[in-house]
C-alpha cells in the first residue's frame, strides 16, 4: 500500500479557475492551447457538499489526458482540457454555453449534481454538442429529460437500487422488514427515494419513515433520534456527497443497532468518515478492488500520480475521456455529430470491468456491470482505506447486462 498524501481542494479550484487549459499534466494558469489541439470541456462541482467528489473527478480526467497525450494524442493532435467549477445549475448552464461558444470545445465531460446535469444537457442538446455525464444518477435524465447529445457513463438510480437490492434480498433484509430512509433534498435524492420506494413495494418491504435532509446539513442528531424511536429493521441512505460522511460518522457515534444500507454511494465519502465508522451494504459503479487487468492498471497509475487510491467518481471521468479519444480515433474525426452517432451505434469500450460496456441507443445509458460492497469491521481493516469487501458484480457473468438498465418506459424520445 502506497504512502498517501493530500491534494487540497483549494489547489484544485485554483488550478481550474478561469477555464485553465491543461494538457493532462497539470493546471498552469491561463495558457494558450496549441492551434491544432482538441479542446475538451470539463465541468464538475469543486465546492459545496459535492466538492469532495469533484476533486476526484478532476484527478481522473487529468490522468486520462496525460496518458492520451503521452501516447500521441488523438488523430495526432493534443488533448487540452478546459476546466470549470460548475457550482450550481444556473452557473453550470452558463459555463457549458461558454465552453462551447467561446472556448470551442469539441464536447463536455463531467458533473455530479443531477440538477446541474440537466442544465448542461439542455445546453448540449441546443448547441448539438456531446455531453458525457459522469456523476448524475437521476432516472429522469434517461427518461423524459433525455436528449440525443447527453450520454451517461454514470449509472442511473434504478441501476444502483437493483444492484445493491439483489444482495439485500439475499441477506433477508427486505421482505417483511421496516425501512427508515434519509433522503437528500434535491433532484437526485427525490428520484432515488422514488426508485427505492418502488423496490421495497415490489419485494414486500415497508417504509417506516423518510426524512428529507437539506444538502448543507451537518448535524444528523434530529434524524438519528427519530430513527432510535421508530426502531426500524433497516436504516437506508438516499443521501449524497458529504451528507453520507456526516451520517455514517454520527450513526456510529450514536451506536444505533439497526443494520445500515445505501441505495447510492461514493467511496470517498466513506473514507472521510474515519476508520471504523463505516457499516452496511452499499452499491458502486466501480471500486478499486475490481479484479481485471485494466482496472488494476488504472489503480496503479492513479496511485503513482496522486499518492492515493482512486474512487468511483475518478473512474467515470477518466474513462469518459478515454472513450472520447477512442471514438475520435475510430471515426477519424473530432466532429460532435459523428461522435454522438458513433457512441449510439453500439461501440464497445473497456471500462475496467470483466465485460466491455456500450451506450444503449434508447436513452444513451452505458450498459455495464455494477457492484456491491460490505463494510469491514474495524478490527479487520488493514488501514483507513481498507473499508469494505467486494460482494461481487451485478448482473452475474451469464446474465444479459441490460437486465440492470433503467426500464424502457417510453418517456425517452431520442429514437
Amino acid at each position: 500500500m502506497p504512502t498517501f498524501k493530500s491534494l487540497s481542494r483549494r489547489s484544485l479550484i485554483k488550478g481550474a479557475a478561469g477555464s485553465a487549459l491543461v494538457g493532462g499534466i497539470g493546471f498552469p494558469a491561463i495558457s494558450r492551447a496549441q492551434s491544432d489541439a482538441i479542446r475538451i470541456g470539463h465541468l464538475t462541482p469543486l465546492t459545496g457538499f459535492l466538492g469532495p467528489l469533484g476533486e476526484y473527478a478532476v484527478m481522473g480526467v487529468r490522468l486520462a489526458a496525460e496518458e492520451i497525450n503521452a501516447a500521441g494524442g488523438v488523430l495526432g493532435r493534443r488533448i487540452d482540457l478546459v476546466m470549470e467549477d460548475s457550482v450550481n445549475p444556473q452557473t453550470a448552464s452558463a459555463k457549458a454555453e461558454r465552453l462551447i461558444d467561446r472556448d470551442k470545445v469539441a464536447m463536455i465531460i463531467g458533473e455530479i449534481s443531477s440538477a446541474s446535469g440537466l442544465a448542461i444537457g439542455q445546453v448540449a442538446n441546443r448547441l448539438k454538442t456531446v455531453f458525457i455525464n459522469t456523476g448524475c444518477n437521476s432516472d429522469a435524465l434517461r427518461g423524459a429529460s433525455c436528449n440525443p447529445y447527453m450520454f451517461h457513463i454514470e449509472a442511473a438510480n434504478s441501476m444502483y437500487v437493483e444492484g445493491v437490492g439483489s444482495y439485500l434480498l439475499r441477506e433477508n433484509l427486505v421482505r417483511g422488514k421496516k425501512w427508515y430512509t434519509l433522503t437528500a433534498d434535491y433532484a437526485f435524492g427525490h428520484d432515488l427515494a422514488r426508485v427505492a420506494r418502488g423496490f421495497l413495494q415490489k419485494h414486500g418491504g415497508q417504509l417506516a419513515g423518510d426524512e428529507l435532509v437539506p444538502t448543507d446539513a451537518t448535524d444528523f442528531s434530529p434524524y438519528l433520534l427519530k430513527i432510535r424511536q421508530a426502531r426500524p429493521d433497516v436504516v437506508a441512505s438516499n443521501l449524497a456527497g458529504n451528507q453520507i460522511t456526516n451520517f455514517i460518522k454520527q450513526y456510529a457515534e450514536y451506536g444505533l443497532p439497526f443494520p445500515v444500507a445505501g441505495f447510492g454511494f461514493d467511496t470517498v465519502v466513506a473514507w472521510g468518515a474515519g476508520k471504523g465508522n463505516f457499516s452496511g451494504i452499499w452499491p458502486l459503479v466501480w471500486h478499486h478492488l475490481v479484479d481485471t487487468p485494466s482496472s488494476k492498471a488504472y489503480v496503479a497509475a492513479f496511485t503513482r500520480k496522486y499518492g492515493k487510491l482512486p474512487d468511483n467518481q475518478s473512474w467515470g471521468d477518466y474513462h469518459s475521456l478515454k472513450i472520447v479519444a477512442q471514438s475520435m480515433n475510430e471515426t477519424k474525426s473530432a466532429d460532435p455529430q459523428k461522435l454522438a452517432e458513433h457512441l449510439r451505434k453500439g461501440a464497445k469500450f473497456d471500462v475496467g470491468k470483466a465485460r466491455e460496456a456500450y451506450f444503449r441507443a434508447y436513452d444513451n445509458q452505458m450498459i455495464m456491470e455494477m457492484y456491491a460492497v460490505r463494510a469491514k469491521e474495524a478490527s479487520k481493516m488493514r488501514d483507513q482505506w481498507d473499508i469494505y469487501d467486494a460482494l461481487g458484480s451485478v448482473p452475474g457473468p451469464s446474465e444479459d447486462m441490460e437486465v440492470l438498465a433503467p426500464p424502457k418506459d417510453g418517456t425517452c424520445k431520442i429514437g
